[in-house]
């Protein structure tokens, strides 16, 4: 307890003085679903971690539980651990924080998706920083986010927790993230690592993935988000390179510790050690699996307690003591870096005052305001308020929050905030007496639509854990699904029944009015070919989050300019997939007989109210890389911000690279007439790649650097060459 050495010196001093018991009690875990009043009698207080008892606090209430009283229940977690344990050892108290402390009802920020269509890192750090203030208020220390998982195929289920499809954006964002919680002392994990889906957007499946697509797109957004200070990382449940990432010696220790110099501590995903067994089929019994695991790098065993199979490996020698003493070393340096040890308790009564406090829900709004994507707009949009009179509402989801239903609540709760509206109550608060403001439901469509100003559809889908898709088109009438966990375990069973055929009602509501806006909910791409044509505007409103209503009724009545851009690929059908800006050339041609192969938007597009013209674009070449400098202009009649995105094309290299890949960005905020000039700078790393021996490095080659507004709406290219290490206009 010697604050004055370091968390590592402290960790092997209680490391040297404890019982393998005890070691091993630090390697395991527990989860409980029930929290009655049986709860602490079934509950080991020897283990090291402990799915905190907030997040299944409030299934039964009638009124949610406070802050303060998930505080002092998960005080008394900690304090029933460290007077049962020899040495006093407090457990980490973890829990998932994927858009929003996950305990209970916190401040609920939008879907992962959604930020990401904000390409402001320095808006999800805010937004990192406020879950982690929220977690560490009841004492949460650990959270299994973020999602840095590359969605190269939208039909993956949980794509709407990703940061989309580029590499360099999800590793911007993810390290945003891990430095907004790491600064509260609660443990950033990224996940899931890696490459936790296959072909087709089949979650969890074997990965195909080569070793050069592992390190040139996979890989990166981990290591940027460890760079930014992540204390932990979750395996992923799959297999890559014939043995499964919970046990990968490569994945776990070689690249991770050896290479990248990680220091940090390695969890299963939840029943992941248990797979190497019933999944993978590569350990005759969970003594062997968690060996397995244990020996390759991955240090704590999540959900459930698996002290009987650690001590069984230790017994049959599948491992040794001193194995497992490189495990419990590093779960013990963390827990003293983080501060558990001198201060393992929370003030209750602060709690209360800190989790949705105005400060946090306005950031909530700011967050949905930047997420929005206005895809079309034929000049229906932004409505005046002075003219409309009567606003027609269709779609079920326009009476719902628009949080999502992945990872948006407690435990068989669902989240709640009297002061989140739905989008149906903005739409009535925002024009209180002015209009009139109805709900109806699709079969009233022909009658009620005509006599409306404007008319708005908001769209349903069911995604997330256990829910790919084949089909991107909207769920027709009777479609339902009811689903277990899939092994999300804390996921739930999430139940939807689609009161209608969604594209046909699109379809008859812009026949019966002119004015009809589309509003998507969603957190992948959609089919739109059916009814993009016929629509007088189209906003991708993702999962905005608690504020999210609001922040959409601005826009629609342009009090907010939209500047969302898109962080994944729109295609136009099913058949396109997987389609991705960043491809490499093929041999021969990109298009299909049917259509041309290109996307319906491109990654990086969103529209605004206002224009922006881009003139005076220079290159500048030094010792430490190149830059483009330009003077940006806001022409049109209204305030707005413009993400200028940089994209690399390289030529004449020892290997193939992509046609593309974004570099730098930069949102620039601009008043009716202003002008800035700003610049865009790339490094010797953004310039380097892998060769064919798999050294990376400043190898020669030719580069062509890309100024646009999206990754198809490029202004000014210029040409740089890299010989012999240095850097050179060409």
């Amino acid at each position: 307890m010697n604050q004055t050495k370091t968390p590592e010196q402290r960790a092997q001093e209680l490391l040297e003085v404890m019982s393998q018991d005890e070691k091993i009690c630090q390697v395991t875990s527990e989860m409980i679903f029930d929290i009655d009043d049986g709860y602490e009698n079934r509950r080991d207080p020897l283990l090291g971690s402990y799915r905190n008892p907030g997040h299944f606090m409030h299934q039964d209430r009638k009124t949610p539980a406070s802050p303060s009283e998930v505080a002092k229940r998960i005080n008394r977690d900690v304090e029933i651990s460290v007077k049962a344990q020899p040495h006093g050892i407090p457990p980490i108290e973890n829990g998932e924080a994927l858009h929003g402390a996950q305990w209970g009802m916190c401040t609920n920020f939008p879907q992962p998706i959604g930020l990401a269509s904000s390409f402001d890192p320095g808006l999800v750090e805010r937004v990192g920083d406020v879950i982690g203030r929220e977690c560490a208020a009841v004492g949460v220390r650990q959270v299994f986010s973020p999602v840095v998982n590359i969605a190269r195929d939208c039909r993956w289920g949980r794509t709407v927790e990703t940061y989309g499809e580029d590499a360099r954006l999800s590793g911007d964002l993810g390290a945003a993230m891990c430095r907004g919680l790491e600064k509260n002392g609660v443990i950033a994990t990224p996940k899931h690592y890696a490459d936790n889906f296959a072909f087709g957007g089949r979650d969890s499946n074997y990965s195909e993935t080569s070793e050069r697509t592992m390190r040139e797109t996979v890989l990166p957004p981990f290591k940027a988000c460890f760079d930014a200070g992540a204390g932990s990382v979750m395996a992923a449940y799959n297999g890559w390179d014939g043995v499964p990432c919970s046990a990968n010696k490569r994945l776990l220790t070689d690249i991770l510790r050896k290479e990248w110099g990680f220091n940090g501590f390695v969890v299963s995903d939840y029943g992941g050690v248990e797979g190497l067994r019933s999944s993978h089929r590569l350990a005759h019994s969970d003594a062997r699996a968690a060996a397995m695991a244990l020996k390759a790098g991955l240090d704590v065993i999540l959900p459930f307690r698996w002290f009987d199979q650690v001590k069984q490996a230790l017994e049959e020698g599948y491992i040794t003591e001193e194995e497992l003493d490189v495990n419990v070393l590093r779960i013990l340096t963390a827990k003293f870096r983080i501060g558990l040890f001198d201060a393992p308790f929370v003030d209750p009564e602060a709690a209360d005052k800190t989790v949705r406090c105005d400060e946090h829900k306005k950031l909530a709004l700011e967050a949905a305001r930047e997420s929005i994507v206005l895809l079309k707009n034929n000049g229906v949009l932004p409505l005046d308020k002075t003219k409309i009179k009567k606003v027609g509402v269709f779609g079920q989801s326009a009476l719902l929050i628009p949080i999502g239903a992945n990872y948006s609540g407690p435990y068989r709760a669902p989240w709640q905030g009297t002061d989140a509206p739905t989008p149906l109550e903005a739409l009535k608060e925002y024009l209180s007496d002015m209009a009139e403001v109805e709900f109806y439901p699709s079969g009233e469509i022909e009658t009620a639509a005509p006599s409306c100003d404007v008319v708005f559809y908001f769209t349903s889908i069911l995604e997330g854990e256990g829910s790919d898709r084949s089909d991107l088109r909207l769920p027709k009438i009777a479609s339902h699904e009811n689903r277990d966990d899939e092994g999300g375990l804390i996921v739930d069973k999430a139940k939807q029944s689609i009161s209608d055929d969604q594209e046909d009602s699109i379809l008859r509501l812009c026949a019966a009015n002119k004015n009809t806006v589309v509003i998507l909910q969603n957190g992948a791409p959609i089919d739109m070919s059916a009814w993009i044509d016929k629509t007088a505007a189209a906003v991708e409103s993702w999962y905005p989050g608690e504020q999210g209503a609001r922040a959409l009724v601005e826009i629609l009545f342009g009090k907010t300019n939209p500047s969302g851009k898109l962080p994944v690929t729109i295609p136009k059908c099913v058949g396109q997939l997987p389609l991705v800006y960043s491809f490499k050339p093929t041999g021969r041609g990109y298009a299909y007989c049917d259509n041309d192969g290109k996307p319906l938007y491109p990654f990086g597009y969103g529209l605004s109210y206002t224009s922006f013209s881009v003139t005076d674009a220079v290159l500048s070449v030094s010792s430490n890389g190149a830059a483009v400098s330009f003077i940006i202009t806001n022409t049109g009649k209204t305030g707005g911000a413009e993400v200028m995105q940089l994209y690399l094309g390289s030529h004449d290299c020892a290997v193939v690279r992509p046609v593309k890949e974004l570099k730098a960005y930069s949102r620039i905020e601009l008043n009716a007439g202003e002008s800035k000039r700003a610049s865009l700078k790339l490094s010797k790393e953004d310039l380097s790649y892998y060769d064919e021996d798999m050294v990376f490095g400043l190898h020669d080659g030719g580069h062509t650097l890309l100024l646009g507004a999206s990754s198809d709406d490029i202004l000014f290219s210029f040409e740089v060459e890299v010989k012999n290490g240095s850097v050179k206009k060409a």
